[in-house]
């Protein structure tokens, strides 16, 4: 799945750009055809993927995981689903204790071994690290396949899942009896600064274009936070929601230039008749963000799931 705007329905001024980590394109920009993710993109995303990632879940999660290895302990397992290049690795392995084997997945295997060179390969005590990749399909993903593993990660995934998808996600966790650490899901509000009266219709418009059916596959979008919590819950796990908002400000001018033609973007091939007024919209966006006086909120969650004490369900 994509990650480039398409040429069709797409506002004059705007231009492709890849979006999120992984393999399947997230709701932060226009969904394609294309199967390849820029790397150039998710660099510029990274910075500000780890500064909004929730770390007051990471407490909770653990506690909920095996102890350091050594003593007999075994390694944690860590699944990292549609890995990019591998950002979530990068935060979050230094920020567990205890040898650590993170197996990444992904459809691209260009993004794969950028992502395996670039895993730390020590943790927060100084342990080993190692990582193995693996190129698949999430629709190929089971119980069985996370048999031993101890987290299932993902940057970015749940907004651009179906139902059904979501749904299997959470029975594969539960069956495995792993905790989920799922990060940056958007949930359809953003905030600009200064404000102008176009921007509600573009995110409305926007938000449409995220949950719209494509090739037989209706995205969750927005709504994807809300689906998932009660889909885990649904398999006894115990879910944590808490907010991981993008604050894009001057330092991050690049980022916000190409978050804001895909943004446009995406609400103009779902809206036609926004593209005159849309054109002129960006052409000012573009010029106050070069000028360092935009600010931007883009709004995610992060959800972490436990499952019940006691493994599998």
């Amino acid at each position: 799945m994509g990650n480039d705007i398409t040429e069709s329905g797409r506002c004059a001024g705007t231009a492709p750009s890849g979006n999120r980590e992984g393999r399947v394109t997230t709701s932060e920009a226009p969904r394609s055809e294309a199967t390849r993710y820029a790397p150039a993109w998710l660099e510029l995303r990274e910075g500000p993927d780890g500064a909004a990632r929730a770390t007051e879940l990471l407490d909770a999660l653990r506690g909920r995981l095996p102890g350091p290895a050594g003593n007999g302990e075994r390694a944690l397992v860590i699944h990292d689903l549609g890995c990019g290049t591998g950002s979530m690795g990068r935060w979050l392995a230094p920020k567990l204790a205890g040898a650590q084997r993170w197996i990444l997945h992904d459809h691209d295997p260009e993004l794969l071994e950028l992502a395996a060179a670039r895993t730390p390969r020590t943790s927060a005590d100084g342990s080993r690290v190692t990582v193995a990749t693996e190129r698949r399909d999430l629709a190929e993903l089971t119980a069985d396949g996370l048999a031993g593993a101890s987290l299932v990660t993902a940057s970015a995934l749940l907004d651009v899942l179906t139902r059904e998808e979501v749904d299997a996600l959470a029975a594969a966790c539960a069956g495995a009896g792993c905790p989920a650490l799922l990060a940056l899901s958007v949930v359809g509000r953003v905030e600009l600064s200064p404000a102008d009266p176009l921007d509600a219709e573009l995110a409305e418009a926007f938000n449409a274009h995220q949950r719209r059916a494509e090739h037989g596959r209706s995205m969750l979008g927005p709504d994807a936070v809300a689906v998932a919590a009660a889909a885990f819950a649904r398999c006894g796990a115990t879910v944590r929601v808490h907010a991981s908002p993008w604050r894009l400000g001057a330092a991050e001018s690049a980022l916000t230039a190409e978050w804001l033609r895909g943004w446009v973007g995406a609400a103009c091939e779902q809206r036609p008749d926004l593209a005159p007024r849309a054109e002129e919209y960006l052409r000012r966006r573009l010029e106050q963000c070069e000028a360092g006086v935009l600010r931007v909120v883009v709004h995610h969650s992060d959800l972490l799931a436990l499952p019940r004490t006691g493994g599998a369900t």
